[in-house]
């Protein structure tokens, strides 16, 4: 009787470990699809960027948030990797649109958009030579 109840405990811990093991190659797959996916998003914006199809500022927000974003265990410092990157984003990440922005004044709206096109004309050139290497970024 010991032996049956032994054995069905036994089964029973080995399905467990079955199932933990698939679970974990789950994890491990959605993972390496989720860096394949951003790694890829950060190398079109990248491009898009140093195209001018996207300008800098929309460009650095999105860089620096996917940056942001990498599942990967001990991440590098980005914000020292691409300073220029993580500088306009800072400045600008916080401006309100849309909805927000309407309700601007036009003074207010104009004041914003001047600071914002120095800020991008002063860091063009680092962000520039910073999206030519993100273009071609990988884990």
């Amino acid at each position: 009787m010991a032996g049956l109840i032994m054995g069905g405990l036994a089964f029973y811990a080995g399905r467990l470990l079955f199932r933990l093991r698939k679970q974990q190659q789950r994890r491990l797959k959605n993972t390496q699809q989720r860096i394949l996916h951003v790694t890829q998003s950060i190398q079109t914006i990248s491009m898009a960027v140093e195209q001018q199809q996207c300008n800098l500022s929309e460009g650095c927000i999105r860089l620096s948030t996917l940056l942001a974003s990498l599942p990967v265990m001990d991440p590098p410092d980005y914000a020292e990797l691409y300073p220029g990157v993580h500088e306009l984003n800072n400045k600008v990440q916080n401006l309100p649109t849309h909805d927000a922005r309407k309700l601007l004044t036009g003074t207010d709206r104009k004041q914003q958009d001047m600071q914002r096109e120095e800020d991008e004309a002063r860091l063009e050139n680092k962000i520039l030579q910073e999206v030519s290497q993100l273009k071609h970024f990988t884990v």
